[in-house]
């Protein structure tokens, strides 16, 4: 086919309107669409997000665009470009557009290469550091929570990597390291039995939910801006390098009554640490 000339690659990206690609999903994969307006129509708004109702979504077959629909349809056009293209569907795509240097090799954030020749080496974390010695071929991804070496031929099987961590049940398979909420988000740095600690950052305005925990108590220590913490019936304003102690049980919340986000360290300690944990007595956001 490259000898010939006469053949295009799918590049997979489609130009459609939207009512083409209902009829084509009416015609083609009926059964995607119904259950995709299943769970459209059971959505629940979450200030500016929509968020589709699981066990609807949950019934869709996994199937790509390609099979599903483009392999079937025969209103189909065809524009060849002739620029250069990589979709980086895996690491050694990235290895190769990222400029390897005289050796071959790419080190980028925190990494460190010696003696490594058409390696890759990649951290995103400036408090990790990945040095590789001496490599060949390889590619090393360094993640807060998790590493990825293989060798470059083989950097497209991550998502085996993946599967094996959900057979497994680890966090870092459906879990990121930055926990996004309404209010602002968080981030874990430190856990070790009956403790952890995490960095959170409220957003101007914002406010945590009005909320108790059965087992554990919290230490908060504002770093940035200023919070407003209420404890039972007594309220607090704290400025930087100032913390307070929420015992267990307390009811308690955290809001940021100022124009610059309010960064506090928590320092949890009990018997149990999920975020499952939380007894919501009012919130803004609406949350169950």
């Amino acid at each position: 086919m490259l000898s010939d000339g006469r053949y295009l690659w799918n590049a997979g990206i489609f130009l459609a309107s939207a009512a083409t690609m209902l009829d084509a999903y009416k015609a083609h994969a009926p059964d995607l669409l119904g259950h995709a307006r299943a769970s459209l129509g059971a959505a629940q708004m979450d200030l500016g997000f929509t968020r589709l109702n699981p066990e609807s979504w949950a019934k869709l077959e996994d199937i790509s665009i390609d099979y599903g629909i483009m392999e079937k349809a025969t209103n189909l056009a065809v524009m060849p470009y002739h620029g250069h293209w990589s979709d980086l569907g895996g690491w050694e795509a990235v290895w190769q557009e990222s400029t390897p240097d005289d050796s071959g090799t790419v080190a980028s954030g925190g990494a460190l290469a010696i003696d490594c020749r058409d390696t890759l080496l990649r951290s995103d974390d400036g408090r990790q550091r990945i040095v590789g010695i001496g490599l060949e071929d390889i590619v090393a991804i360094a993640m807060p929570d998790a590493v990825l070496v293989t060798r470059k031929s083989q950097s497209q099987r991550a998502k085996e990597a993946v599967a094996a961590l959900l057979a497994k049940g680890a966090e870092q398979a459906v879990q990121f390291t930055v926990d996004h909420r309404p209010w602002g988000h968080f981030e874990s740095l430190a856990r070790g039995p009956r403790f952890q600690v995490k960095r959170i950052v409220v957003k101007p305005g914002a406010a945590l939910s009005l909320q108790s925990h059965h087992h554990r108590a919290e230490h908060w220590i504002v770093v940035e801006g200023t919070a407003k913490v209420t404890i039972g019936d007594t309220e607090h304003l704290l400025a930087e390098n100032q913390s307070v102690y929420v015992p267990l049980g307390a009811v308690h919340r955290l809001e940021n009554p100022g124009k610059v986000d309010v960064v506090m360290i928590e320092v949890q300690t009990g018997s149990y640490l999920g975020e499952d944990d939380i007894i919501r007595y009012e919130d803004v956001y609406a949350r169950g």
